[in-house]
């Protein structure tokens, strides 16, 4: 066993070092230069044409069989917003300071247009099976690179990492969360975790979507209603936390007999990390669920992508972190899970850490059900469908391993496998870059959308062709 934590170590320093960050922010750069900073100059446009459609009343007229774009970004949401906006933030701030939060602005800024290109292609280059659409990087990196080797190398980790991050991690947390909040002993919570899990994965990727659908409003609102009251108790220092946030981001002063710079190079250090870790941008699993959703255009289904990291790490981990700092928790000298439960605690006692269960509850266990997904595609592509109920047996089983043993370790290696995905799916974001343009977003008033697309004879705009009228993949 010990020889297993050095190899993951070492692997793992590799992997996340700083050429990875640099890699990942790299990316982010280069496709919102080419999508010319759409996250940001046209904001207006894509949150009208993402949430707002939900109060608009608008009637999904595609094929009820297949996944509607809401309910593939409540599923790739609801893998995303889970204990890294707990715990991930209040890590970045004990380890980065304040100005680590500036960081993670940084990387969801960036990340924004990442998930979009990464929505665009998974949506370019998926297949049909059936009724359904399947896609993701394992295709892209196939079909728009012809490199079936690095496809699969990218589909094992991500099986791996399902099974580990996805599964085990957030099981071990659900469980102690329910334990800490309820008194439920772990054994019970593994024994009805993985019946639950079973129940909704064997219904396949409508029952998922449809439970993400729920539970991500629910748990949002849990969460957001808790942070509100801290705040609004801290109000007038909001300024001042702010304040912090931007002067830290870039303390040049020095540590102690080291280098100048040292608090804005661990800020930079832990606010990027954290803020991927939090929305994973660039890791390849959300366009694996965006590419099934029932849609002609990839780039309205790159917007939901933007909608996703917004509100995974620019609200609702910018309002963790303004709890923790209005509360004085980041001169606690706590770390992780204590820390935000401090924040929550200060205000509202034994109901704030009541509040904090609750939320890590929900967000660990819409994790574990969008991973499983994930998971399952992945393997479904390396297999061709063969041994999914197997997959799906283990994975019920697994989450009750989760959440009666120990795993440290497995908390490691999950993480390790994590960045052995990004690489191949980073590798195939630059490479085809140049499918991803600017001049096929449907803007209203962009002349150039009838110039750069062609039109099917039912009068839709088909992503799929260029100019020159020929396939674009």
């Amino acid at each position: 066993m010990e020889w297993i934590e050095k190899v993951n170590a070492t692997v793992n320093s590799l992997i996340w070092g700083p050429y990875m960050l640099i890699l990942l922010i790299g990316v982010g750069v280069l496709y919102t230069l080419k999508l010319r900073c759409f996250q940001l100059i046209h904001f207006r446009w894509w949150w009208n044409r993402t949430i707002m459609t939900l109060f608009r009343k608008e009637k999904h007229a595609g094929n009820t069989k297949r996944l509607s774009p809401f309910r593939a970004m409540s599923t790739a949401l609801a893998g995303s917003v889970g204990t890294g906006n707990i715990v991930g933030v209040a890590n970045a701030i004990a380890l980065g300071g304040a100005g680590a939060v500036f960081w993670m602005w940084i990387a969801a800024f960036f990340g924004m247009a990442t998930v979009m290109a990464e929505n665009i292609l998974g949506v370019k280059y998926r297949e049909k099976h059936g009724d359904a659409y399947v896609g993701g990087p394992m295709y892209y990196i196939r079909k728009g690179l012809g490199c079936r080797w690095l496809a699969a190398v990218f589909a094992v980790f991500c099986t791996l990492a399902a099974l580990g991050m996805g599964n085990m991690t957030q099981g071990n947390s659900l469980a102690g969360a329910l334990h800490q909040a309820f008194g439920i002993p772990f054994p019970v919570s593994g024994i009805v975790l993985s019946v639950l899990v079973g129940v909704i994965i064997f219904g396949g990727i409508q029952r998922i979507a449809g439970f993400t659908e729920k539970l991500v409003p629910v748990m949002t609102l849990v969460y957001l209603a808790a942070i509100l009251i801290v705040l609004g108790a801290n109000f007038s220092t909001i300024p001042s936390a702010l304040g912090k946030i931007i002067s830290e981001a870039f303390d040049l002063q020095a540590a102690s007999g080291g280098f100048l710079g040292y608090g804005m190079a661990r800020a930079i250090k832990y606010g990027v990390s954290r803020g991927v870790f939090s929305n994973e941008a660039g890791l390849g699993s959300a366009p694996i669920v965006h590419a099934a959703a029932d849609t002609d255009d990839p780039y309205q289904q790159g917007m939901w992508g933007i909608f996703q990291v917004f509100i995974d790490t620019t609200v609702l981990c910018t309002l963790m972190a303004l709890c923790i700092l209005t509360t004085g928790g980041d001169r606690s000298g706590l770390d992780g899970i204590a820390l935000s439960a401090y924040a929550f605690e200060a205000v509202m006692g034994d109901a704030g850490n009541f509040f904090l269960s609750v939320s890590l509850i929900l967000f660990a266990f819409g994790t574990l059900i969008s991973w499983s997904y994930y998971g399952e595609k992945s393997l479904e592509y390396l297999t061709g469908g063969r041994f999914i109920t197997l997959y799906r047996l283990i994975y019920a089983a697994v989450t009750y391993v989760g959440c009666v043993t120990s795993i440290s370790l497995v908390w490691e290696i999950s993480d390790t496998l994590n960045g052995l995905m990004a690489l191949p799916n980073l590798a195939a974001l630059l490479l085809l870059s140049g499918k991803v343009r600017y001049s096929e977003i449907h803007l209203p008033g962009h002349s150039a959308i009838g110039k750069s697309l062609s039109r099917n004879t039912k009068g839709r705009v088909s992503p799929f062709r260029d100019g020159s009228g020929k396939d674009a993949v």
